[in-house]
């Protein structure tokens, strides 16, 4: 009992410090458990994950409009680097001016991801990968025109060689047709998939995925950290001077901790518990989106999932997954690192800016009476001075600039920023 006074007292000592507010050792303690932020856990379904030439082979596809099937768009159109890794749109805008059902979510820190889109229908980086490829909305291709094409880019085919070994030869027609894909998007594609032998079958499968690993080990590199707050945390921890952050940022952090409970969801150094709640957002119009009771089942239906054949290794959430009636309308849990760079904000990307998403959740308008009070996210009432305090601590949150040789397509002398087109 002796030790564990003497700690609290250490602890409110280290409040006292110039520039910050006075913490309590509860305060001090919940503040520890949001910084720093560590290294990215191991992903044990992708071999490649840390790879250095997989990394700059996953660049080299992410800034590439040729896998598309119309040629105008690759992944950095909707994840653009200077927007925090989204689009700074409501929805996704694909190929040919397709939208997307859903706000593009960012890519910082999806390294630290247990699941992967807003209804956790992949749960692995590479698996996730895989189908904006083959998306409709988004670069509309089909397995076998991407991987044929990438084949046929010199630098491409040479540094997946480099990493995975010989590419197969895919130019024999009689067995792998222009076009062909097992995802339900066009029926001849399907048909033509079923068409071929197994073995070929397999062959394509083998290359894409790991086009898909390469992509995930250079998003696994865009990690968000360093951040104000966790300079302020780190002057808590050390007792220095707790300048870091305003002390209207440190007033937010206070009502983020406690009576805004914001910390029950956006929990650990990467602000997110990484799981799915319904926060009853106001409909935006159109069907009911399942959210999380439809990702489940893609989930599971998905033969790239880590228990499939193209795993590295199991994930174990896996084992524990099945598809609940009552987790029909969760989303997952954004991160909060970097906030303030991605708006819109929520998978329907309704809220423009930060005060309209801080207002929504402190007043809950226009949620239905039906859903009634959770427990978990209350009406507030917070005065424009508490928005304010809260807002500043959300800014405290963007990390500091990531590597200049991150954002550009490998070679390229100038950042490749594609604007949002109107919606």
């Amino acid at each position: 009992m002796r030790a564990l006074r003497g700690a609290a007292v250490a602890l409110f000592a280290l409040s006292s410090a110039a520039g910050a507010l006075e913490f309590s050792a509860s305060e001090l303690r919940q503040i520890a458990q949001h910084s720093p932020l560590p290294a990215p856990p191991a992903d044990p379904t992708n071999a490649f994950a840390d790879d250095a030439a997989a990394a700059l082979l996953g660049q080299e596809l992410f800034f590439d409009e040729r896998l598309s099937a119309a040629g105008d768009v690759s992944c950095a159109s909707c994840h653009v680097p200077s927007r925090g890794f989204s689009n700074g749109a409501r929805l996704g805008i694909g190929a040919s001016g397709a939208t997307t059902a859903r706000h593009v979510p960012t890519l910082l820190n999806t390294a630290y991801n247990r699941w992967y889109f807003w209804d956790g229908r992949a749960d692995s980086a590479w698996s996730q990968a895989t189908q904006p490829l083959e998306g409709p909305t988004e670069h509309a291709g089909n397995r076998l025109q991407i991987v044929r094409t990438a084949s046929r880019i010199p630098p491409i085919r040479a540094d997946y060689e480099r990493v995975f070994g010989d590419w197969p030869d895919f130019d024999d027609a009689r067995r792998f047709p222009e076009r062909a894909s097992p995802r339900p998007y066009d029926a001849a594609n399907v048909r033509a998939w079923n068409a071929m032998a197994p073995a070929d079958r397999h062959a394509v499968d083998r290359v894409f995925t790991n086009l898909a690993k390469a992509l995930a080990a250079y998003q696994r590199q865009l990690v968000s950290r360093d951040s104000a707050f966790d300079h302020f945390a780190a002057q808590l921890a050390s007792g220095s001077d707790a300048d870091a952050i305003p002390e209207s940022a440190q007033r937010g952090l206070r009502l983020f901790l406690g009576r805004g409970n914001c910390r029950l969801c956006h929990s650990g150094p990467n602000f997110s518990d990484g799981e799915f709640h319904d926060t009853a957002l106001p409909r935006s119009g159109g069907l009911r989106d399942t959210g999380r009771f439809g990702g489940i089942r893609r989930l599971l239906a998905d033969p790239f999932n880590s228990s499939g054949e193209f795993s590295d290794g199991v994930r174990p959430e896996l084992r524990f997954v099945f598809a609940r009636r009552d987790s029909s309308g969760e989303f997952k849990t954004p991160t909060l690192r970097d906030v303030a760079r991605t708006a819109p904000y929520t998978h329907t990307g309704q809220f423009a800016t930060l005060r309209e998403l801080l207002r929504f959740y402190s007043t809950r308008e226009n949620v239905p009476r039906t859903h009634g009070e959770s427990g978990v996210i209350r009406r507030l009432d917070l005065s424009e001075a508490e928005l304010d305090d809260l807002e500043a601590f959300l800014r405290t949150l963007d990390g500091a600039p990531l590597p200049e040789h991150l954002l550009v397509a490998p070679g390229s002398d100038q950042t490749i920023v594609p604007s949002p087109r109107p919606q």
